[in-house]
C-alpha cells in the first residue's frame, strides 16, 4: 500500500474522516424529509397517523434497498484502484461499448446539475429553524451569505476546515440519535414503521400513494456522493461508520413520526418536525449545529463537482479549464471557473425559490437520473468485467429499475414545480459534455498524421543550418500522435515552412490519460542522438497534468544518465556551462473558412469554438510557464470546399 492510501485503511481517525466528508448530503435530509411528505399529502400539512407511518416506513426502507444495498454493499466494490462515482465506473466499463459516453454524460450532468440545488435547500432549511425564536426573520440575505462564504473560502482550500469536519459531523448524528430516542420513548407506536407493510398500504392504498415518493427520494439523494468520495476514505471506513450514520437517521426519522403521532389531526402550520423534537432552550444550539451541519454537506458537494469536471476534462467531457491545487493534500482540488458557476447558481436558486419548501419541488428530479445511470454502469461492470451469473445481473436490473424507475416517474410531477430547473441546469452541461466529447472525435479524425523517419535527416540537417537565425536551444512541441513513429502534418508545416524554426534538440510530448487514477510513467524515445526525442506520459484521470514540471524532471534523468547534454551551443554560453534555453510551441486549431462539412459536424464545431474563447488556453491547463510558450493558430480544415467557379478575364 503507497502513502496515498494511507487514509483510506480502516482507523479511527478515517471513519472520523468519512464522518466529515461523506455523509454531509444524507445527514442533513431530516430537516426536509418530513414536512415535504406531509406537504405532498391528500391535504397539505395535515398530520395524519396513515401518511405518517408509511412514510417513515418508505424512509427506512428506501435507506435500507437504496443506500445500505445498492451503494454501500454492492457499488463500493466497483472501485477503479480505490476511486468511486460516475466517471471512475465509467473509466471501468467503457471499452464495452460506445453508446456508455452518453449514460456517463447523462449522469455526470445531473449530478453537477444537483450540486446547484443541494447548498441552498440544506443552508435554507437549517436557517429557516430561527423562525422558532424570531418569526419576521429575514431568511434570504442570510443563506445568502452563507452560501457566498463559503464559495469564497474554496480557493485556500479546505484542508483546515477539513479537520474539524468530523467532530462536528459526530456531533451532530449524535444529536440525531438522542433527539429521536427521546421521542420514540414517548410514542413508541411509531416502532412499527419498521414493517414494509406500511409503506405498501401508502403507495398503494392512500389516496396519491405513489406520488408521494418524489418526498421520500430526498432521504437519499446523498448516496451518489458517498460513492463519488470513496478514493478520500476506502469502502471499509464507509461501510463501518454507514452503521452508525444510519442508526441515527433512522432514530431520528421516527422520533419525528413519533412527534407527529402525537399530534394527528392537527395542521403543521409552519412548524418543522425537526426542530419539534428540540425542547426550547435547546433550540439556538440545534439550529447553529443543523447550520454547520448544512455547511459541510454543501463544502462536500463542492468538492465533489471539482473532483467530477477534473475526471470529466481528463475524459474528453469538459473544456480544458484552469485546475489548481490550494495545498499539498491528494484530492484537494480547486476549479476557478466551475466555483463561479456554482456560486451564481445557487444564489440564483435561493432568489427563485426563496423557500426551502419551494426548494423541494425542484430536488431530487436529477439525481434519480443520476442513480439510474449509474444502475446501467454498474450492469455492464457486473456482467462484463465480474462476470457475475447472468440470473444475478437480471434480478439487480429488475430490482433496481424498478426503484429508481418508479422515483424517476413520482418525481416528474415535480417538473412544473421547479423541478425544470434543475434539469434545464443539467441539459445545459449536457450539452457542453457532448459537444465536447464529438469535437474531440472530429478533430482526431481530421488530424493528418506523417511518418516521422522521413523528416529526421531534415530535422538535423536544419539544426545545423547556420544561415536560419535560431529559435531556440531547446524546442518542445505538445502531440496528439500516439505512435511514437508518427506526427501530426501541422508540426511538420510548424517546424520547417510557417516559420523555420531552428533548435539545437526538439522534443515531441505525448500525454496519454490512462484509466487508472494515478499512474505517473514515462517513456524516451531516442529518435536522433542528439537532436530529436520524444517522451510519452502516461499519467492518470486523477493525475494534475504539470507537464512543465514533469518534462523538466525527465530532462534532469537524461542529463544525469549522460542521454542528452542540454548546456546551451553558443560559444560563448557553452564554455560558461549555461543551460540552454526551452521553448513550448502549442499549436491551436481555428475553424478554417475553408469549410464544407455536414450540419450537425458544422453546429457542433461552431458551439465548440464560440466555448472555447471564454476559457483559457491548453498551455495553462498542461502547466506550461506562459513566459516560454509560443501560441501558433492552425486551421482546421474539415473537407475543404472542392469546386471554386474563377473566370480568367483578359
Amino acid at each position: 500500500m503507497s502513502s496515498k492510501h494511507s487514509h483510506t485503511a480502516i482507523s479511527g481517525a478515517g471513519l472520523l474522516i468519512a464522518l466529515g466528508i461523506i455523509y454531509g448530503d444524507i445527514g442533513t435530509s431530516p430537516l426536509y424529509v418530513m414536512s415535504s411528505i406531509l406537504k405532498s399529502g391528500r391535504i397539505p400539512d395535515y398530520i395524519d397517523p396513515v401518511l405518517v407511518l408509511g412514510g417513515i416506513s418508505c424512509v427506512i426502507w428506501t435507506l435500507t434497498l437504496q443506500t445500505t444495498i445498492k451503494y454501500v454493499i454492492l457499488t463500493l466494490n466497483a472501485d477503479n484502484n480505490g476511486e468511486g462515482g460516475i466517471f471512475s465506473l465509467y473509466a471501468l466499463v467503457r471499452r464495452r461499448g460506445a453508446w456508455l459516453s452518453a449514460v456517463a454524460i447523462i449522469g455526470g450532468a445531473a449530478l453537477l446539475a444537483d450540486g446547484v440545488i443541494t447548498p441552498p435547500i440544506s443552508v435554507a432549511s437549517a436557517v429557516e429553524g430561527l423562525r422558532a425564536i424570531y418569526p419576521t426573520i429575514p431568511t434570504v440575505p442570510i443563506v445568502i451569505g452563507i452560501i457566498a462564504g463559503l464559495f469564497l473560502l474554496q480557493s485556500f482550500g479546505t484542508q483546515i476546515v477539513g479537520k474539524a469536519f468530523g467532530p462536528i459531523m459526530f456531533l451532530w448524528f449524535t444529536m440525531l440519535g438522542v433527539l429521536g430516542v427521546l421521542w420514540i420513548t414517548k410514542n413508541p407506536t411509531i416502532l412499527k414503521a419498521i414493517n414494509p407493510y406500511y409503506a405498501y398500504q401508502l403507495l398503494v392504498n392512500y389516496p396519491g400513494g405513489f406520488w408521494l415518493l418524489g418526498s421520500v427520494f430526498l432521504c437519499t439523494t446523498g448516496a451518489e456522493a458517498l460513492y463519488s468520495d470513496l478514493g478520500h476514505c476506502g469502502k471499509g471506513n464507509i461501510r463501518i461508520s454507514w452503521a452508525f450514520v444510519k442508526t441515527a437517521l433512522v432514530l431520528n426519522y421516527m422520533g419525528q413520526g413519533a412527534w407527529l403521532l402525537s399530534h394527528q389531526g392537527q395542521q403543521l402550520a409552519g412548524r418543522n418536525p425537526f426542530y419539534e423534537l428540540m425542547p426550547p432552550w435547546f433550540l439556538l444550539f440545534g439550529i447553529g449545529l443543523a447550520t454547520v451541519a448544512a455547511v459541510i454537506a454543501s463544502q462536500a458537494l463542492i468538492t465533489g463537482s471539482f473532483t467530477l469536471v477534473a475526471e470529466a476534462i481528463r475524459l474528453n467531457m469538459w473544456p480544458k479549464v484552469r485546475l489548481n491545487y490550494p495545498t499539498d493534500v491528494k484530492g484537494q482540488l480547486f476549479v476557478p471557473s466551475m466555483n463561479r458557476l456554482l456560486l451564481i447558481g445557487c444564489i440564483g436558486v435561493v432568489l427563485f425559490f426563496r423557500e426551502s419548501s419551494n426548494m423541494e419541488a425542484a430536488y431530487g428530479l436529477a439525481i434519480t437520473l443520476t442513480m439510474l445511470m449509474t444502475t446501467v454502469l454498474l450492469t455492464v461492470w457486473l456482467s462484463k468485467v465480474k462476470r457475475v451469473a447472468l440470473p444475478l445481473v437480471i434480478l439487480f436490473v429488475l430490482v433496481y429499475g424498478l426503484i429508481e424507475g418508479s422515483f424517476m416517474v413520482a418525481n416528474l410531477i415535480k417538473f412544473p414545480h421547479g423541478g425544470w430547473v434543475s434539469l434545464a441546469i443539467g441539459s445545459a452541461l449536457m450539452a457542453v459534455m457532448y459537444v465536447w466529447l464529438k469535437a474531440f472525435y472530429i478533430k482526431r479524425r481530421l488530424t493528418d498524421f506523417v511518418k516521422m523517419e522521413p523528416y529526421i535527416e531534415p530535422l538535423k540537417q536544419l539544426s545545423n543550418d547556420e544561415s536560419i537565425s535560431k529559435y531556440a536551444t531547446h524546442l518542445v512541441f505538445l502531440t496528439s500522435a500516439e505512435r511514437a513513429s508518427e506526427i501530426e502534418q501541422k508540426i511538420i508545416y510548424s517546424i520547417f515552412q510557417k516559420r523555420p524554426k531552428r533548435a539545437d534538440i526538439y522534443w515531441f510530448i505525448h500525454v496519454d490519460t490512462t484509466d487508472e487514477p494515478y499512474t505517473m510513467e514515462y517513456k524516451v524515445t531516442e529518435l536522433a542522438p542528439d537532436d530529436v526525442f520524444r517522451i510519452n506520459f502516461r499519467l492518470g484521470f486523477r493525475v494534475q497534468q504539470r507537464i512543465n514540471l514533469f518534462f523538466r524532471k525527465v530532462v534532469e534523468d537524461l542529463v544525469r544518465n549522460k542521454e542528452v547534454d542540454i548546456t546551451s551551443r553558443y560559444a560563448s554560453l557553452s564554455k560558461q556551462h549555461v543551460t540552454g534555453d526551452f521553448r513550448f510551441v502549442v499549436l491551436e486549431k481555428y475553424l478554417s473558412v475553408e469549410n464544407d462539412f455536414p450540419t450537425q459536424e458544422k453546429l457542433v464545431m461552431q458551439a465548440y469554438f464560440y466555448i472555447k474563447q471564454f476559457i483559457s488556453g491548453e498551455a495553462q491547463y498542461f502547466g506550461l510557464d506562459t513566459s516560454s510558450v509560443k501560441m501558433e493558430k492552425v486551421p482546421l480544415v474539415i473537407a475543404p470546399v472542392r469546386e471554386v467557379a474563377l473566370t480568367r478575364v483578359k
